[in-house]
């Protein structure tokens, strides 16, 4: 797992106001909460913030943050909040996390061999990912940064289900956290499957050469015909 160190300031103004003035300063404000502690608010680098939202894993693994004067706190990325136009990050929430606590986190669903596979390679048929991402629940310390699929032997019509996922030790998937009177199957969505790709039917030509016309008599055609009348 990669592991991702942050360096934060600890800060006490608070408000819209003072969050403008740290994106001026190009700082992104945040906060820090969970862990059975007060929320604090922290401010970073949003230099370095942009460099870490760069690599995928940032999002699922274990963030080691230190505030200035403040203790190394282990967390992770709740929350994250972008300007619509701009590549400027607005906000970002963390929480802090017990390595004997169960965590639930959405993480990303990686495919291998893909072009290699019987359905990638035939043609008129396309691998439709269905989930990119599944949630799961474990402890810390078996966080994985991903779910790895082989397709090398997928085929058109084969379907991969959530039940069809090998997990890492520790690991499950929340969709089967089920009651008693709950099946399994009713929660078995599925991930990966194939779909054909709908040709588009050409008009049918349609030649004005042989539709008749309709030929409208002239202004002498028409005295000739009431004198053989």
């Amino acid at each position: 797992m990669s592991t991702f160190k942050i360096d934060a300031e600890l800060r006490d103004d608070l408000g819209k106001g003072a969050s403008r003035r740290l994106r001026r300063e190009s700082k992104v404000p945040a906060i820090i909460y969970g862990g059975n502690k007060d929320p604090r608010s922290i401010s970073l680098n949003h230099l370095k913030v942009l460099r870490y939202i760069e690599e995928e894993s940032f999002f699922t693994s274990i963030l080691e943050l230190k505030a200035a004067g403040g203790k190394k706190q282990k967390v992770i990325l709740r929350d994250m909040q972008r300007h619509p136009s701009k590549p400027v990050i607005m906000h970002m929430d963390f929480m802090r996390i017990d390595d004997n606590v169960e965590l639930t986190i959405s993480i990303p669903v990686h495919s291998l061999n893909e072009e290699e596979s019987p359905a990638g390679k035939e043609k008129g048929i396309i691998i439709a990912h269905m989930m990119t991402e599944v949630e799961i629940s474990c402890l810390p310390a078996n966080l994985p940064e991903f779910i790895e699929v082989d397709l090398i032997e997928f085929a058109d019509g084969d379907m991969i289900h959530l039940s069809d996922l090998k997990l890492p030790k520790g690991v499950s998937l929340t969709a089967f956290n089920i009651g008693e009177d709950e099946s399994q199957d009713d929660y078995d969505a599925v991930v990966i499957s194939t779909t054909h790709v709908q040709k588009e039917e050409d008009p049918e030509p349609t030649d004005d050469a042989e539709a008749p016309s309709a030929e409208v008599p002239t202004h002498d055609e028409e005295k000739e015909a009431k004198k053989e009348e």
